[in-house]
């Protein structure tokens, strides 16, 4: 029973850094700047203007990260009380 459960639980963990490994190694090349941001981005250089880009890019994908963990969890507990 134990055993079973602990391969359950590490075929999860294996599938998700499966898949975080997947992405992770993916170089999209991706402009989230608004035409005035890369206006004013462009002026200081290449450099800066994609640590700019990143930085949009990284503070986009938090609330979306943050609601997919919530809903994961909120689905997880329905799913045991079932």
């Amino acid at each position: 029973m134990v055993i079973s459960l602990l391969y359950t639980i590490m075929k999860k963990l294996f599938l998700i850094l499966i898949f975080i490994g997947c992405f992770s190694t993916i170089n999209f090349n991706v402009n989230a700047q608004c035409s005035i941001c890369s206006k004013t981005v462009s002026q200081m250089g290449k450099k800066p203007a994609e640590g700019f880009n990143t930085g949009i890019i990284y503070l986009m994908l938090i609330p979306y990260a943050t609601i997919g963990v919530i809903g994961y969890k909120w689905w997880k507990s329905n799913q045991v009380k079932s």
